[in-house]
């Protein structure tokens, strides 16, 4: 087959991707800049990194720096953008309700522990967000209990805080001696290359 040919049908099976004219991304509360992901995703849909980051910086400077903030950005047809934003994920709050830096980092690992006091009030928070208004408090609460499942945190009744503390340490310890068998792991590979 001859090159221009073969250029033609290479064009007519290839078709150019079509992206929504909408995002749906986690963008860390005054921190938006053009560096990846974000600038990649934003330069796919036609989007101007710079103001929109300007925007979201803005929109976002009263909420403690470096929070992940659902972000829901829309380009309107007049190459305008909407940026609507919710609450942080609810597995930001069971992680800060728990004191864990990490979530679990195998099956049978427990991250931390919150009460079902903490449970309440991370509902309270996502109520707020347009998706859970319609829903009634107690299935926002088992909603954030299967979360908290699947980050690796117990739901308690209640805590003995001193108890608690030592579960911290011992969980900090474990979190040291993982980090070091991926470190000897990560060297390892590197030898064999």
């Amino acid at each position: 087959m001859p090159p221009k040919k073969a250029a033609k049908v290479i064009k007519s099976v290839t078709r150019k991707v079509i992206h929504p004219p909408y995002l749906k991304t986690n963008i860390p509360a005054g921190k938006a800049a053009a560096a990846p992901p974000l600038g990649p995703q934003l330069g796919q849909r036609n989007i101007q990194i710079g103001p929109f980051c300007k925007q979201f910086n803005d929109l976002t400077n009263d909420i403690k720096t470096g929070i992940p903030i659902p972000t829901f950005i829309k380009l309107n047809p007049d190459r305008t953008v909407s940026i609507t934003t919710h609450k942080p994920p609810v597995s930001y709050f069971l992680k800060m309700a728990a004191g864990a830096k990490k979530g679990r980092i195998n099956k049978d690992d427990v991250a931390g522990k919150v009460t079902l006091k903490h449970v309440y009030e991370i509902a309270k928070i996502k109520m707020q967000d347009p998706q859970n208004r319609g829903q009634s408090l107690e299935n926002i609460c088992k909603q954030i209990i299967g979360t908290s499942y699947s980050v690796g945190i117990e739901v308690v009744k209640s805590l003995d805080p001193e108890e608690y503390a030592e579960f911290l340490q011992e969980r900090q310890k474990r979190l040291d001696q993982y980090d070091i068998e991926l470190e000897e792991i990560r060297k390892s590979k590197l030898l064999r290359l």
